[in-house]
């Protein structure tokens, strides 16, 4: 598979993991907004109440997380996989003795034609140890030693 080809579906499979977690968050949205409408006054008011505003902070906590799922996406936004890289850098697709990593946003595992990739933040551990790093470079993670074999 080619290099270009690869970062490409990577960077595919974290637009859809992004578009997935929207659509998650937009259906809870939309349930709480059918429940507080169809929420019709009782004679235990009270009740009633409490109902309401447990449902009030549910939005606000799917609200929040709306955003942070568009602070994700404006960060993945920033990656151009038409860059290839001397040293990992963020959006590099970096291929170790270990495990292969594309640095843009935390995603997880995603399998390609039966090859396995980690998608991950920058500002995760492994990744600032691989930035700035050059093919050759070992790298000691979790009592494990391994080494770049290719950055691109």
């Amino acid at each position: 598979m080619s290099e270009k080809k690869t970062k490409l579906q990577l960077y595919q499979a974290c637009l859809n993991f992004i578009e997935n977690r929207f659509q998650t968050v937009q259906n809870t949205i939309n349930e709480i907004q059918e429940s507080l409408l169809s929420e019709t006054k009782s004679s235990a008011g009270d009740k009633h109440e409490t109902g309401r505003a447990m449902l009030q902070l549910e939005r606000e906590k799917a609200g929040n997380q709306l955003a942070e799922i568009e602070k994700i996406k404006q960060i993945l936004s920033k990656v151009n996989i038409q860059n290839t890289h001397k040293k990992v850098a963020f959006g590099s697709l970096v291929h170790t003795t270990k495990f292969n990593y594309f640095i843009a946003i935390s995603v997880g595992e995603v399998m390609l034609d039966n090859e396995k990739f980690y998608a991950i933040s920058s500002s995760t551990p492994i990744a600032k140890l691989l930035l700035t790093k050059s093919i050759g470079d070992k790298i000691q993670f979790l009592n494990d030693t391994f080494v770049i074999t290719k950055i691109e």
